[in-house]
This record gives C-alpha cells, sequence and structure tokens, in this order.
C-alpha cells in the first residue's frame, strides 16, 4: 500500500470541524476513517500543524489524538508519525480483530471480558502441593484424574454418561461442533452472542442461524422457528450470557427443551451450552440437559472463577458422543496435562479456595448492580445481568468508543457479538438497518466508584460526536 501523507489544510479541506474540543475533533477524524475518506496508512498531520490550522494549542489536538489511538482508530509512529491504522493482526479470527483492544494504556479498561485478577483464588498453595514428577505411565490412560472425575460428575447440573477434561471452553466447542457439523449445515446461535463462536462457524462453512434473548436467554418462538431450518446444532450459553449478562430460569430451560423435543425438524440436533461463569454465577445451575440427556454437551469453563491461564474445562454429556470427541483429540494433544487439572482439584477442594471464588461471586453481583442502577438512573437502559458484562444500548456504537476513548475509557463495540444478516458488514459481521447499537462493558473491573464511571458511559451512550456517523 502507498502511504500519502495528509496535510492540515487538506484535512479541513475534507471536512469542516464545528467543535474544537479533543472530542470534537476525534470525531471528525473517526467520520473519515469510517467513511473512507482516509485510508488505511495514511499519514496525518502532526499536531503543530493542525493545531496551528485550526486555531487550537497542540495539547487539545495531541488530546484527540490519543482518544482515537485509544479507540483503535489511529496508531503513532513514534517520529514517523501518527498513521490511519489497518486491520489487526491475521492470527486472530475476523471477529476476534473486531474485539482486540489496542495496546495503549487507558484508566480504565472494560472491554477485554475477563475477570478481575485480584478476585481470583491465589495459585500459589495449589501449585506447593503439586508433585514434581508427572504422573502419566501411558498415553492410553483416563483422561481425567480420579479426583478431578468425582468432582465434577458430584457437581454436573445434569446426569451426563461421560465428563472429560479439556483445553478451555472455546476448545471444547471447537471439538463439539468437529463431531457434529458438516460444510454446509446450519447452527442456531444466540443474537447477540460470543463472537468466537462465529468465527468457528465461519471456519467450518457452516451458516449461522440467529435466535433473539430477552433477560432469560433465548427466545421460545424463535427458537421455534430456527428449527424449522433443521440446523445440526445449538450453540447457547446457560448463565451469564456474553455479551448481555443473561442466565436462563430452569423455566426457560425445559420450555426451550420442550420446543426442541416436539419439532419434527430437530430429530438429530446437538445442544452445545457453554457454561463459562458458572461458578461465579449468582443464578442456579441449569441446563437442557435435564430433559434431553442424550443430546447435550454441557461444558463448565474454570477460567472467569480460576484464571484464564489454566486453560481448563470439563465437557459432559453422551457417552458416544464424548468418546469421539476424545478419539479425535489422541490424534492431536491427546488429554490436558494432569498437573493443570491436580492443580484444579486443589482449587476446586481447598477451603480457602472455594471462599475465595465465593467472595468473587458476591463482589461481581454487587458491581453488576451498582453500575447497573446508576446507569438506568441516568437514563441508560440496560437490562439486570449477571456474571462480569453489561450491554449497553447507546446511540452511535463509533460515536461511543470515540467520546469514552477521549476520557480515557474503554469498551467493547457491539459489532462483533452481532449474528443478524442484512446491513453494512464490519469485520465479518453485519448489522440490520433498524438494529438498535450497543457496546460490551466488562463490569466485573469496576472496583469503585461506580456512580462516576456510570456518568462517562451515560453521557457517551447518550450523544453523537460532532460530525455524526
Amino acid at each position: 500500500m502507498t502511504e500519502m501523507r495528509v496535510d492540515a489544510p487538506a484535512l479541513v479541506a475534507l471536512a469542516e470541524f464545528p467543535d474544537t474540543t479533543p472530542r470534537g475533533i476525534a470525531g471528525v477524524i473517526a467520520r473519515l476513517v469510517n467513511a473512507g475518506e482516509l485510508d488505511v496508512g495514511d499519514r496525518l498531520p502532526t499536531v503543530r500543524e493542525l493545531a496551528a490550522t485550526l486555531g487550537v494549542s497542540p495539547a487539545t489536538v495531541s488530546q484527540a489524538w490519543q482518544a482515537l489511538s485509544r479507540a483503535g482508530l489511529i496508531e503513532s509512529r513514534g517520529r514517523a508519525g501518527s498513521f490511519v491504522r489497518g486491520a489487526a493482526s491475521a492470527r486472530l479470527a475476523p471477529r476476534m480483530r473486531g474485539m482486540a483492544a489496542p495496546d495503549d494504556p487507558v484508566r480504565l479498561d472494560l472491554s477485554r471480558g475477563t475477570p478481575d485478577p485480584l478476585l481470583l483464588p491465589a495459585l500459589g498453595p495449589a501449585l506447593s502441593r503439586v508433585s514434581v514428577r508427572a504422573e502419566t505411565g501411558s498415553y492410553q490412560d483416563e483422561p481425567v484424574i480420579p479426583g478431578l472425575a468425582s468432582v465434577l460428575a458430584t457437581s454436573w447440573p445434569s446426569r451426563a454418561e461421560a465428563i472429560v477434561v479439556v483445553d478451555g471452553a472455546l476448545d471444547a466447542i471447537s471439538r463439539t461442533l468437529d463431531q457434529v457439523v458438516r460444510f454446509g449445515d446450519r447452527v442456531v446461535v444466540e443474537h447477540p452472542g460470543f463472537p468466537p463462536f462465529l468465527d468457528l462457524l465461519d471456519a467450518f462453512g457452516a451458516e449461522a442461524v440467529p435466535v433473539r434473548l430477552d433477560e432469560h436467554g433465548m427466545l421460545p418462538e424463535a427458537l421455534a422457528a430456527a428449527l424449522a431450518r433443521r440446523p445440526a446444532a445449538l450453540l447457547l450459553q446457560p448463565r451469564a450470557q456474553n455479551p448481555t449478562g443473561a442466565s436462563m430460569t430452569i423455566e426457560r430451560a425445559e420450555e426451550l427443551a420442550r420446543v426442541i423435543r416436539s419439532s419434527d425438524d430437530a430429530d438429530d440436533l446437538v445442544v452445545i451450552e457453554d457454561d463459562h461463569s458458572g461458578l461465579i454465577s449468582t443464578e442456579g445451575d441449569v441446563t437442557l440437559g435435564t430433559w434431553l440427556p442424550d443430546r447435550v454437551i454441557h461444558v463448565r469453563s474454570f477460567s472467569k472463577s480460576h484464571g484464564p491461564d489454566l486453560r481448563i474445562a470439563a465437557l459432559g454429556g453422551p457417552r458416544s458422543l464424548v468418546e469421539r470427541i476424545m478419539a479425535r483429540r489422541m490424534l492431536g494433544p491427546g488429554w490436558t496435562s494432569r498437573m493443570l487439572q491436580t492443580i484444579l482439584l486443589d482449587l476446586l477442594t481447598d477451603g480457602a479456595s472455594i471462599d475465595a471464588v465465593a467472595e468473587a461471586r458476591r463482589q461481581y453481583y454487587t458491581r453488576q448492580r451498582a453500575l447497573g442502577d446508576a446507569l438506568r438512573a441516568r437514563g441508560v437502559p440496560v437490562a439486570h445481568a449477571d456474571g462480569i458484562n453489561l450491554w449497553m444500548p447507546v446511540l452511535s456504537e463509533r460515536s461511543t468508543l470515540v467520546q469514552l476513548a477521549a476520557a480515557e475509557i474503554r469498551v467493547a463495540g457491539g459489532t462483533p457479538f452481532l449474528a443478524a444478516a442484512n446491513g453494512s458488514s464490519v469485520g465479518g459481521t453485519t448489522r440490520r438497518a433498524s438494529e438498535r447499537e450497543f457496546v460490551r462493558v466488562t463490569v466485573g473491573v469496576v472496583r469503585e466508584d461506580a456512580a462516576s464511571v456510570a456518568d462517562a458511559l451515560a453521557h457517551a451512550a447518550q450523544h453523537l460526536v460532532a460530525g455524526g456517523y
């Protein structure tokens, strides 16, 4: 790509700058980037050059540039100048690229969907109790250590014929899809839903069939309509749904199971449940496996409760399907490290670790309630949510990201979470023209001062940056 330098007079010729505050300047530049009038790789004017042209201080333009950088629209290359930012590294799938946050530090990063590290149980005691020797005597040993197998079976939300351990929830989802979905198959997904699920379906050559949600999860009547398309699988999050924070009630789960059981088009449907926040959810265990044990794969991850870097999740369901998944896995990684399994077993049975997870659950509930109540008091109609994320309606997604970046706050744009078709494509996802816009806020890391955070979020949600979008 040929680099083009855009000097200050040329930039001013492209658009008017009616508001020369940092937020107003950032808004105009953001609009030019979004409209394609500034191309990826274009070199922007220097801070002093644009400041002189607009008749403002260099500090004002510098703050605008910082806000655009935090929003991921431009990047600084030191003395070479500031440039319109290109796409993220190809190591990430399209929607995951849309979720990726820039590396620039901000005052408050609410974009990542990760747990508060201060609320994770301490690993030191568990590590000190792990054997210094690997315990695997054979490559064909049982994939789950007996103690962990017993704890998982006792705590499972329904009777599962087989439970195994894999390398995180996405590993479990991917391996299950690999066994039940063929190229061209349809898969029912939540709308909005978790972006990596949609990227996975693209990788499998499958078609996503979106089903809308309310505060209790998938709408039964919408699921019934989706089943008429004869999907091979259904992907859902029973608790603390990402991004909305919705959790199914037992009544809703039973109703969804009834819809599936009564459908003539769902005879071979496999339900895949991602219970990624189970141990920090304030809602009770729930699974469609209670009513559909022969067709539900339930996945329980320990990343949110015990640490993302443990990379451990448990997968349970009908023995025939679980054994197919594990047989294929034996031709790859084989099993999850038994040393890691031993650490998880220690964390699940040690009193101090159990207390730490219980305290995290209480803290997340308190933080959700504090920020949610504060936003509703400021006129932002957010739904009550479970877990660590909150789905916030906004007048303009891009405007909100830019305004919050100016306040050194980062949230995740809502577009990558959308599975619906028809509208303009962004990062492999499309938005319906009439659809309200949202951003995802990771409430779980708002440790204090919910009122001032709500002030900033509400202001950004309810206003447009000068220049419009």
